[in-house]
Order: structure tokens, then C-alpha cells, then sequence
């Protein structure tokens, strides 16, 4: 009986974990063979019988169909500019932004651009995010993809984030999930720094190798330490992932 009872008590706390987790998610789909029928069969999946995910997360060409196929759901649609490969060409950002926000586009997952080693670089990268940043009008959230598993070291992590911080992105993202080492808590732990550093405003996106249930519990654990639960919503905190959405609906229960 105890270990039923034990076992009922792991499963509702599973539940209530995949439940608290559903909306902060981005449910991601960023195959280069995607078509336009897996994207109409990932917004379907999105509209469950227990909540919908904050976004989802698609190439720019699939955005137009994302937005058809979730109206009205209260789903936000994102898309990815500058990807994966954080090019400095700051008009090829600006073209792909201005483009995915004609066809439907909410948010904006903009890549830094590699390249931060001198001055000049920073400042064309600094450039680059403005002029984004500018084309993201209100209502558009713009989120940073910092590629940390590039950056390595705390220095150069902190030095991305200072970057977005001050040009006023709505989210600092760890990875585009497209590298050999995605997100990692140490990294978060350094983003989450500098966003408490700058007010807390900023929010903040894990993506890149968050499959479990235990995964993502660590770094929504890692952020309510930080801020507390209160900011902890999908203005501040998400997870770019595919496969745990699965897991969050496996994990909660069919009368929730």
C-alpha cells in the first residue's frame, strides 16, 4: 500500500509538473525537410484538451502556415532570423525579419552574430541586433540566441548578454540547438545573472537538448530560485523543445 500510495504521489507530481511546464513552452519544429503538412500537424498537436504552449517555433517559410492554422489559440508564432549560422550581414537580418513578420510572425528568435573577438565586431553585431530590434515594433518579441556552447567561457557569455541587455531584447536565449553543446545550466546560471544584474525585465529561453521532464524541472527550479515563481510565466521564461512535449502530455493525467 505505501508504495502505491508513494507511486500515486510521484504521478501527481509529474502531472502538476507537465501542467506548469505546457505554457512556457515554444514547441519547436526546425527540420530542414519540414513540410508544410507536418507544420499543419504540429499546430493541431499544439491545441490539447489540458492548455496550449506559448509558441511555436518554425523555419520562416512555414511561419504563414503556422499563423493560419493556429488563429485564435493563443499561440504565439515564432520564427528564426540569421540561423543557424549568426552571420554579421545586417541586412540579410533585417530582411528575414521584416519578412517573417509580414507572414504572421509574434516573435523573433534572432541569432548574435559569431563573430565578437574585436571591437569592430561587437559593434557590427551591436548594430546588427539594433536594427532589428527597430523592425520588432510593439508586440513583437525579440529573442536572443546567444549559441553559449560557442561562447564558452563565462566571459564571453556575460559579454553576449551585456550585448542584447542593452539593446533592449525581450528574451536572451541559450542556443539554437543546431551545435555540438546546447543549453547547459551553467549557462543559464550566467544569463540569468545578467538579467538580474539589469532588472529582471529581460526574460530568458533554454532550447537545445531539453528532453525530460527532470531536465526541464531543473532549469524552471533554476529560475524561480532566482526571481521567484511570480516571474516565472511565459513573459520571462521558456523552453524551446520537440520531443518533451511529448513527455508533458504523457505525464498528466487524462482527467486534468
Amino acid at each position: 500500500m505505501a508504495i502505491e500510495t508513494q507511486a500515486s504521489a510521484d504521478s501527481e507530481a509529474r502531472g502538476a509538473l507537465a501542467l506548469r511546464l505546457l505554457p512556457l513552452l515554444d514547441l519547436t519544429s526546425l527540420g530542414e525537410d519540414d513540410t508544410p503538412q507536418q507544420i499543419e500537424d504540429l499546430c493541431a498537436s499544439a491545441r490539447t484538451a489540458h492548455g496550449v504552449p506559448a509558441a511555436v517555433c518554425v523555419y520562416p517559410e512555414h511561419v504563414s502556415t503556422a499563423a493560419r492554422a493556429l488563429r485564435g489559440s493563443g499561440v504565439a508564432i515564432a520564427t528564426v532570423v540569421n540561423f543557424p549560422d549568426g552571420s554579421s550581414n545586417r541586412e540579410r537580418a533585417m530582411r528575414e525579419t521584416r519578412r517573417a513578420i509580414a507572414a504572421g510572425a509574434d516573435e523573433i528568435d534572432l541569432v548574435l552574430p559569431r563573430s565578437l573577438d574585436t571591437a569592430d565586431d561587437r559593434l557590427a553585431a551591436q548594430r546588427l541586433v539594433a536594427a532589428v530590434r527597430e523592425i520588432c515594433v510593439t508586440g513583437i518579441a525579440l529573442k536572443l540566441i546567444l549559441e553559449t556552447g560557442i561562447l564558452q567561457t563565462p566571459q564571453r557569455i556575460r559579454a553576449a548578454c551585456a550585448l542584447g541587455l542593452a539593446e533592449g531584447v525581450d528574451f536572451l536565449k541559450t542556443s539554437t540547438g543546431k551545435v555540438a553543446v546546447n543549453a547547459t545550466l551553467e549557462a543559464s546560471a550566467l544569463m540569468l545573472d545578467a538579467i538580474a544584474e539589469h532588472g529582471g525585465e529581460c526574460g530568458i529561453k533554454v532550447a537545445g537538448g531539453i528532453r525530460t521532464l527532470q531536465q526541464a524541472e531543473a532549469y524552471l527550479a533554476q529560475a524561480t530560485d532566482k526571481f521567484g515563481p511570480s516571474w516565472v510565466t511565459a513573459r520571462h521564461f521558456r523552453i524551446g523543445a520537440s520531443s518533451l512535449f511529448g513527455e508533458l502530455l504523457a505525464a498528466i493525467p487524462a482527467t486534468s
